[in-house]
């Protein structure tokens, strides 16, 4: 059976926080950012909003791929969900 590992991008409801994240259940993962069921940076900061995901089947890789988003500028994130979600619209809608 294949996995799909997701690398995402959230944002809290004014759009001033970025957060970079990676999982194996996206739809799950994004559920738990909203319902703010962990305790951390996205619940204390309100980050909760889908912006921006990619999807891979190598959990390297997708690792990588945070790694390479996190260490980029914020202006680099912008431009990375401009180019996918240029309305900056919660994505979480259309996954479930």
């Amino acid at each position: 059976m294949l996995r799909q590992y997701y690398v995402y991008i959230l944002t809290n409801f004014t759009n001033t926080v970025l957060y970079t994240g990676v999982t194996n259940d996206l739809i799950r993962r994004i559920y738990e950012h909203k319902n703010k069921t962990t305790h951390g940076f996205t619940a204390k900061y309100n980050v909760n909003k889908l912006l921006f995901y990619e999807a891979t089947d190598n959990i390297e890789s997708a690792i990588l791929r945070e790694k390479q988003i996190k260490a980029g500028s914020r202006q680099k994130k912008i431009d990375l969900i401009n180019k996918q979600n240029p309305e900056w619209k919660d994505l979480y809608a259309e996954l479930i």
